[in-house]
């Protein structure tokens, strides 16, 4: 099972690289990221090949994960509308996302509480 993992460290320059640096020097493959700022704080999702190991390398890089959740990633085709209506069936599915981003390929992240109602209405194990 993948897991989006939440960092908030503190909002300097360099905290994406030395994030990715770190995760690459132990062989972990990002394969989706959304980072934003606020406040003084960053809020970084990251979905990696290999939770369990990036977990240990952020907490010893200083970058304790404040939660590990579980996701469902589906593939998108790469045309347009195609969010609204992956979307849109989970709506109908009363599935709440709370959140989303797209990972490299086309594939649409998500994180919620119905996680196995989320996988049935978007097709996928």
């Amino acid at each position: 099972m993948r897991r989006d993992l939440v960092i908030i460290p503190e909002d300097h320059p360099g905290v994406l690289a030395d994030l990715g640096e770190a995760l690459g020097r132990a062989g972990v493959n990002i394969e989706a990221i959304s980072a934003f700022t606020g406040e003084g704080k960053g809020i970084v999702h990251v979905l990696v090949d290999d939770d369990v190991k990036a977990i240990e390398v952020l907490r010893d890089a200083g970058m304790e994960p404040r939660a590990a959740r579980r996701v469902v990633v589906a593939p998108l085709p790469d045309e347009p509308g195609q969010l609204g209506e992956a979307c849109r069936r989970l709506a109908e599915a009363q599935v709440n996302i709370e959140q989303a981003y797209i990972a490299s390929g086309s594939k649409l992240v998500v994180v919620c509480e119905e996680i196995d109602e989320a996988k049935r209405v978007l097709g996928v194990d």
